[in-house]
Order: structure tokens, then sequence, then C-alpha cells
């Protein structure tokens, strides 16, 4: 049986999350998150009341940034209100216990909302001539407000923190190294060991079904082994909402998602379940969709021409339709544009002498025989990929992904490869913004994929699709 028709454990993309059970906070971390919540609400409205009560003496708001007034307050505040507490949820500031970096963060944030907010309503209206005093009055106050509430109530809420349940904690850490990390943090109060195993099997199913079982609340890491997908524990772990803290000796490719913290008295570095987690990629997933669905019929006259084109340069079908291996090594067809003579796959064999890549695992002739002329503009113009929003709208595929090869290719893998089938295959990804065709060795287009997989993230997303459309308008790297 071929390696990608083997069965295995992962059934969806290892982003997705199945259960949100694990996500509910316990009681006493939710009342934490509402008072802090609360304390930040409470600390900008008085900021912008004091600031606005001030102001209101030298230079009222001008009635065109004043589209209600709610307890007093103007509209612009309320949006400003939203936006600030939408920066603090993204950037981990309803999470406990709060430390000293949280302060600073919120300032900065603060800061930063204020900035956009003066340049918005300089785009919003050029006219209007929004009051500096109130912006700098209710910037400083805010910043003084929040953080000397966050500050009280931090200390409030840590009078309390001896009564809380012990965390529970699932250590992982070489053989030598697990029973002396075990017994210090068994010396601290307020923590449980629930479960240990060997680093040498933090990435095993058994493991992942141990923590789970343990009812562990965090992880604690030693030491990881070496693996070829280094976020893997950190993938399989998100999916239950399990917390992971990585002392320094880690794999050194999480540390990026990583949060400075002391934990029983060790420096480690927190790699938080997302506060918003299963939404990100469901935000992804959406976005495929309705992307996918704009683009079809904003391009249909593209679409239109390109068809009656290929028909009139050569005979054969207009869509040309391949077997790819997908998701957890299924099979399905991939849409592209005909670019080639139409019995082109009956031909590759002759050419295989010809093949440019060094390892022979994909089929890459750079003045290949087989492409029509119409065929040759819509390589050079990528043209030839657009029907693939077909397969994003009826999810076989994403916008962006590691690229989903003919079965010819997955034939020839290592078994290493085939962990870029644990997500959604796509459209574009790093290895097409990072030479496409140049690229001459799977090896470095899989380690590509395998990055992609360890630092996703939606930001990472849309970088590669405003890359995607640069280097498709200036046609590097495609033939």
């Amino acid at each position: 049986m071929p390696k990608y028709n083997q069965p295995s454990p992962i059934t969806q993309d290892l982003r997705a999350v199945q259960a949100l059970e694990h996500l509910k906070p316990g009681r006493q971390h939710l009342l934490s998150m509402v008072l802090l919540l609360g304390s930040d609400t409470l600390g900008l409205a008085i900021a912008w009341r004091f600031a606005d009560f001030l102001n209101g003496f030298y230079s009222p708001i001008p009635p065109g940034l004043v589209w209600w007034v709610w307890f007093d307050i103007p509209s612009l505040f309320w949006v400003f209100l939203v936006v600030t507490l939408s920066f603090f949820i993204a950037n981990h500031l309803y999470r406990l216990p709060t430390e000293t970096q949280n302060y600073t963060r919120a300032a900065k944030i603060i800061t930063l909302v204020y900035c956009l907010f003066l340049l918005g309503s300089y785009f919003y209206n050029p006219m209007l001539d929004p009051p500096r005093s109130l912006f700098i009055s209710a910037w400083v106050l805010s910043i003084t407000f929040v953080l000397g509430q966050r500050l009280g109530l931090t200390l409030i809420i840590r009078q309390f923190v001896r009564y809380k349940p012990p965390v529970n904690v699932f250590v992982i850490a070489p053989a030598g190294k697990l029973n002396e990390l075990a017994a210090l943090v068994k010396k601290r109060p307020h923590y449980k060991i629930v479960g240990a195993a060997l680093a040498a099997t933090a990435n095993t199913a058994a493991t992942i079904a141990q923590i789970q079982q343990s009812g562990a609340m965090e992880v604690l890491v030693k030491d990881l082994p070496d693996t070829d997908l280094a976020s893997s524990l950190y993938w399989q772990l998100r999916s239950t909402g399990v917390a992971i803290r990585l002392l320094p000796s880690s794999k050194e490719m999480l540390y990026r998602r990583g949060l400075p913290e002391i934990f029983a008295g060790i420096p480690t570095l927190r790699v938080e379940t997302p506060l918003l987690l299963c939404w990100d990629y469901r935000l992804k997933r959406w976005f495929d969709f309705l992307g996918a669905a704009f683009g079809l019929i904003l391009l249909s006259p593209l679409l239109i021409g390109v068809a009656i084109a290929i028909k009139v340069d050569s005979p054969g079908e207009v869509f040309f339709r391949q077997k790819r291996v997908g998701l957890n090594g299924k099979i399905f067809r991939m849409w592209k544009f005909r670019t080639m003579v139409k019995d082109a796959p009956k031909l590759q064999h002759q050419l295989e002498t010809q093949n440019q890549m060094a390892d022979g695992i994909l089929f890459k002739i750079k003045r290949d025989p087989r492409i029509t002329k119409v065929g040759h503009f819509l390589r050079r113009t990528s043209i030839d990929e657009l029907p693939q929003l077909i397969n994003v709208v009826m999810g076989q595929m994403s916008l962006v992904g590691p690229r989903p090869l003919p079965i010819r290719d997955v034939e020839r893998f290592d078994s290493w490869h085939h962990i870029r089938h644990q997500v959604v295959p796509g459209i574009s990804g790093l290895w097409q913004i990072s030479g496409r065709s140049d690229l001459d060795d799977f090896n470095d287009a899989a380690r590509l994929d395998l990055y992609y997989i360890d630092n996703w993230s939606l930001n990472l997303d849309l970088d590669i699709l405003i890359e995607t459309v640069r280097i498709v308008l200036f046609g590097k790297g495609a033939y």
C-alpha cells in the first residue's frame, strides 16, 4: 500500500480544534478575567470623561466626530474602547498571573491605538481638526488609570491565590532529569504533578493520550527531542487547550510563541493556548471560502476568455484535472487550465531523463516541449492556477498551504516528507514565494513547508498572499 494511503491518527488539519469543552476557563480564572476587563473599561471611561471635561473649556470635539453620546461620553470613546480592549485580548492581557511586562505592553497598546485614531481621523475627514489637547490628556490619563487600577486589582486578586485549586502539571524530561524536575515542582505550593513521560516519547500518541487522561492543565517540558516538525507537541496539545511551559533548553522553534514567566521558581517560556483558540483557523477557512468564491465571481470574465483561448489554440479539454495528494494523504482532483498538449501525461515518461530536479521527486523541465503557445502565457502569469479556487470552495485546498503534489511525486517521498500532509494543501505557500520553480531539491521545499506549519499564523498567511501577488505580477520563477 502506498505511503500516502496509510492510516493516520490525524484525520483533520492539525491546526483545527475538535472540541471546545477544553477551552472553558475555571470559574476563578473567568472571574479574574471579567474583573480585569471591567477595570480596564472603567479606567478608560474615567480617563476620557475627565479629559473631555478639561478640554471642553478650550476646544470641544468637532460635531463631525460625535456620532452619538452614551453616559455623557462621546461616541469616539466607545470606538476607542472596543479597539483597545480587542488589542488587549489579542495580546493575552486577560490571563493571570499578570507580570510586570503586561503593564508595559498595556501602555504600548494604548499609545498605539491613540496614534491610529489620530491618523484615522485625518483620513476620515482632513478638514476636521480633532483637539490634540483632548487626545494628549486622554492618552496620559488612560495609561495612568488603566495601569493603576490593574496594579491594585492584581494585588487584591493575588491575596486569594492561596485559596485557588492546584494547577495540574504533566512533566516531560529526559530520564536523568525527570525525577529532579518533578521533585522541584512538588516543593512549590499550588502545583500538583499528575503525570510524567520521557522526553524521547514526547510526540508519541501514547504520551498525548496520557496527558489528556491525566487532566493536566499545563505541560512542563525540558529538552524536547529532535523531530522533523518542531512544533508537533505544541499543535497536538493546542487542540486540547493544554498550555506548554518550555525550559530555556527546549526546542528553539517554539521560542517565538513563548512568553517569559516564572513557574514554580523556574524560568520558563509559556506557550499558551490562544484566547481565540480555534477561531484563528476557522477564520482562515472562512476567508478561504469567501475569498475563493468572490475570486471566481470577480474573475469569471477572465476565466471565460482563457477557456476560449485554450480551445482555439489546441485540441483537448479546457481544464486539466489531475489526482493530487491532500490532507492526511487523501486523493482529490485538482483543477487547472490545460497548458499542455492533449497526451502530455503519456509523453512525460519519455522526458523523465531530462528532469532537472536533482532528487527526481518533482518533475520539472524549463523548456517543456509539451506546453502549448497559450500555455506558456498562462504559466508565466500563473493564470493556469486560478481554477484551483474551485478546490478551495470545495474545501479540498486553502489559499495558503503546502502545495499538493501528484501521486507520482508522493510515491518518491522520504518518510519525513509526509508531515506536510498534516495540513490542508494550498494554492500558494512559502515554497512558491521563496523561489518557486527555481528550487532544484525537494528537501528544500519540504523544509519550507515544515517551517510554515511550525510558525503558522493568520498574519503569516496574509504575508504569503501579498508576496504571491507581487511575484505573480513580475512572473518570477514561473515557467
